[in-house]
């Protein structure tokens, strides 16, 4: 029932003429002159146009963490980077986005958003060998080089002048690629050649322009109006939750209004649960108060917007409710459980969670449902 609304609320927003904004953003024309920029990096220092003058080449790819694309072509940058050193040639990423613009439900494939902090978490983990510099707070440098989608690369001459434009190469899909843009590009000027090819079509998530602050606005609008239901659970219940015979990846959080720490996380849950439930993923909320809270338990999920699904122990003999669930369990909350489709835990917490490591496993268990090779991007480092 949650697509219908949300759908028909951002498509009246892409006709609106605000988000059109996007159509004043025209991409760099080959032979330009390459814009100056000034932008704080994941390093804490100030990066600019000048820093690079003693290179004889200046790549710089715009990209962002949230895209999974751009998540595909992160190794492939490395690379370059790696074949390119003491050549001769600079590459500098810079992210472009703005981080609010950025909807939930476009996080599906992603541990972190495209905050400045949160670029030092992906960079951190991936082992980025390359300047990543941040613009998401004016778009300046975005504004002035006009990347359509993420990633997107310019390369310029040791004048400084474009002469490629585009994408990395020919196929997100590694395994596919037939043509090394980039890299052609790279080669014909280090020559001292024309590139052949200077411009391509660049593929991934489209720049989150300040404009696209309207779409998440809406969206959460959408999420705040959805309907938090709380139902009673008998150990039947709780031992069917336990076999998880949904076809998805469940999460299962038990928590208490009592419980201080669990409060604390509820809304780290429903974060998690309103950026992967447009995959096959599930999140479950189990209340472990007696039944006759009822309505303090509604109440506070009430005030998270919890549109999970949400139980609470039907019974006052709450050790045999969570006995049929984990007869394993000594009963301390909060307790958080991960069960992929077949029933087997992947994941079991007693104590306060780590968001980036439940994040993590949710994306290295999910199933390639619609983006063959995602799974196992998130199963290695």
């Amino acid at each position: 029932m949650l697509r219908q609304p949300l759908f028909a609320v951002l498509l009246a927003l892409v006709l609106t003429p605000a988000l059109k904004a996007d159509d004043a953003h025209p991409i760099l024309p080959l032979g330009a002159q390459a814009p100056d920029f000034c932008l704080p990096g994941i390093d804490d220092k100030t990066h600019c146009l000048k820093d690079y003058a003693s290179s004889q080449i200046l790549a710089i790819v715009f990209t962002c963490n949230h895209c999974p694309t751009a998540q595909l072509y992160e190794e492939r940058i490395k690379r370059l980077v790696a074949d390119y050193q003491g050549r001769g040639v600079a590459i500098v990423a810079i992210e472009p986005n703005v981080p609010l613009a950025v909807r939930l439900d476009e996080m599906g494939y992603t541990d972190v958003g495209d905050t400045f902090a949160e670029m030092k978490i992906r960079a951190a983990y991936r082992h980025f060998s390359f300047p990543y510099l941040y613009d998401g707070e004016t778009q300046s440098t975005a504004r002035a080089y006009g990347p359509s989608a993420t990633p997107h690369v310019f390369i310029f001459d040791s004048e400084r002048k474009l002469r490629y434009e585009g994408r990395v190469d020919n196929n997100p899909r590694e395994q596919y690629v037939t043509e090394q843009d980039a890299r052609n590009a790279l080669d014909a000027l280090l020559a001292g050649k024309p590139v052949a090819v200077p411009k391509t079509p660049s593929f991934g998530c489209s720049t989150k322009w300040a404009a696209k602050e309207e779409g998440r606005k809406a969206e959460m609008g959408v999420i705040d109006r959805e309907p938090v239901a709380l139902k009673l659970a008998s150990a039947e219940d709780l031992k069917g939750l336990r076999k998880n015979s949904t076809g998805k990846l469940l999460l299962v959080n038990f928590w208490a209004t009592w419980c201080g720490p669990c409060v604390k996380e509820l809304p780290e849950f429903q974060t998690m649960y309103r950026m992967y439930r447009h995959r096959k993923f599930d999140l479950v909320t189990v209340s472990a108060n007696y039944p006759d809270a009822k309505e303090g338990v509604t109440q506070e999920l009430a005030q998270q917007h919890a549109s999970s699904t949400n139980l609470l122990f039907g019974s006052m003999d709450i050790y045999s409710l969570m006995a049929a669930f984990d007869p394993d369990w000594n009963d301390a909350l909060p307790y958080t459980v991960l069960i992929n489709p077949d029933g087997q835990v992947v994941y079991r917490h007693q104590g306060d969670i780590d968001p980036l490591e439940i994040r993590r496993l949710i994306l290295a268990n999910l199933p390639d449902d619609n983006y063959i090779g995602h799974q196992a991007l998130w199963q290695t480092r």
